[in-house]
């Protein structure tokens, strides 16, 4: 071929390609449509960042469109952020002539950092609008995030620019001590139930000292952060019956992501670690969610902590984890965790009444209730198990084996289990798990039959009569109200709640 032919051809594909009109726009008519009409950026602590949130917007014509202006209806002085496909735009607040082309949709990221002074006095709302054009074909977005108030608590930076930590076992943990007198929160020893506390890093009790926590008192624990009670410290959590189901006169523990997708996340943040040599713990009204360890309570000083009336939920690792401790539980709940619910390990001294312990986690190797008197490596250390007795209680899950008792003859290994309705498919020949004709250590025991929860997956472990363990309880084990307040017939359910009909 000629070079004038080829020449000829080129020129005229290039007339060809500059005719089109794919990226050629026609300005935008308000006929957007969006993913959501309010963007509801959740509940956010005051002064902290939000997670970011999608919007998106479509252009359902068949024309490439130019969106003059997309911008944030407080301007400048709004505290949302948003990026447009990416683009930072002006201070990430105003946007100009983005192109949507037809057919497409283009991606808004929303955040936000409010003070509780932004937002409205009467209902601590903070809110603006995206504006996409203006005039006529003005449409709007509405932007919408409660704020709540709080008091933060986390280790003060020294004066050689380090942080605050705390040291147990030769580990140092960034942590700090609370402090009776602080210029800024007055007594940190006292959580009470005028504003929800924010933790980060370890808030450690000075030895001797008690800290305690009202009815209603509400802590937010940042992600590895916990609370240390030491020797000689001591840990009082008066919560009290709640007559509605937001639980107001419930201590509740939880970590400080508020958005609805973390509601049930196990692991967000560290536990509740009694060490050893702390003293004269009591316990009631505490619910405590989605932590790694939601009580860690190591041995203690022969005082007994009392758990009265609690919930724990979701732990990543252990419910309740037990090192040759003395507890008394009566009216505990607790649902799903990584290793076990409850585990009361390397001897101790322990009785639960009217409980109900449960283990849904989705590994196969978990267990409800895991019971021994040794610490396990290459030269296991042996401890009495003076006691492990069990009233009353339900000890269930979604696996066939639920329940785990391992012995070290070279310490005592006592337990008991009264009028139980345990899972398991223990073998038994091995004399551990004589069901029935081992009276020493179990009397009316009710074998793998469905005690049929309410909900498990939403923590309902409530029961019915319609459930194995309705009316199945020793009167002369009963704790006369149930987790709830409710009092209890005679003869008892097993666990923690009476039965009661379920909604339909």
């Amino acid at each position: 071929m000629r070079p004038f032919s080829l020449l000829f051809i080129f020129t005229i594909l290039i007339t060809i390609c500059s005719c089109r009109s794919d990226f050629s726009t026609v300005p935008s008519s308000g006929k957007l449509a969006f993913s959501r009409d309010t963007v509801f950026l959740d509940t956010v602590f005051s002064t902290i960042s939000s997670s970011t949130y999608l919007l998106k917007v479509y252009n359902h014509s068949k024309n490439d469109i130019n969106i003059p202006t997309i911008k944030l209806g407080k301007g400048l002085n709004s505290k949302y952020r948003m990026t447009v496909d990416g683009m930072q735009g002006e201070n990430n607040k105003t946007f100009n002539n983005v192109t949507l082309l037809a057919k497409d949709s283009l991606y808004v990221f929303i955040e936000t950092t409010p003070n509780i002074a932004d937002a409205n006095s009467n209902d601590f709302l903070y809110t603006d609008d995206i504006e996409f054009d203006s005039g006529s074909n003005l449409q709007k977005v509405a932007l919408l995030t409660l704020v709540k108030d709080a008091v933060f608590l986390y280790p003060k930076r020294l004066n050689d620019g380090k942080t605050e930590t705390v040291t147990f076992d030769n580990t140092e943990l960034s942590g700090f001590y609370l402090d009776e007198n602080d210029a800024t929160n007055g007594n940190e020893l006292h959580f009470t139930n005028q504003k929800p506390y924010v933790i980060y890093g370890y808030a450690t009790v000075p030895e001797g000292k008690t800290v305690v926590f009202d009815a209603g008192a509400r802590v937010y624990f940042h992600a590895k952060s916990g609370l240390i009670v030491p020797q000689g410290a001591t840990l009082q959590c008066n919560g009290n019956i709640s007559t509605t189901s937001k639980q107001e006169k419930e201590v509740i523990f939880e970590g400080d992501r508020l958005e609805a997708d973390y509601a049930n996340v196990p692991g967000q943040w560290a536990a509740i670690w009694l060490r050893d040599g702390s003293t004269k713990h009591n316990i009631n009204h505490l619910t405590i969610k989605n932590a790694t360890i939601g009580l860690r309570i190591d041995n203690h000083d022969n005082t007994t902590v009392s758990i009265k009336n609690s919930q724990i939920y979701n732990s990543s690792n252990y419910g309740i984890l037990a090192q040759n401790a003395r507890i008394k539980g009566e009216n505990i709940v607790i649902n799903t965790a990584g290793q076990a619910a409850l585990a009361c390990t390397y001897g101790g001294n322990y009785e639960f009444t009217h409980c109900t312990f449960n283990n849904n986690w989705s590994n196969a190797s978990q267990l409800t209730l895991a019971i021994n008197n040794y610490k396990s490596g290459a030269n296991p250390e042996a401890k009495d198990l003076t006691k492990a007795t069990f009233n009353n209680c339900i000890i269930y899950g979604a696996y066939s084996n639920e329940f785990s008792l391992n012995k070290n003859n070279a310490a005592l290994f006592e337990y008991q289990f009264n009028n139980c309705l345990l899972k398991t498919d223990a073998n038994s020949t091995n004399p551990l798990y004589n069901f029935t004709a081992d009276a020493t250590h179990y009397n009316k025991i009710i074998l793998n039959q469905n005690p049929h929860f309410f909900d498990v997956a939403k923590n309902k472990l409530n029961i019915d009569n319609t459930s194995a363990a309705f009316a199945k309880g020793n009167p002369a084990y009963l704790i006369p109200l149930d987790i709830n307040g409710k009092s209890r017939t005679s003869p008892p359910d097993l666990g923690a709640y009476q039965s009661i009909a379920f909604p339909k």
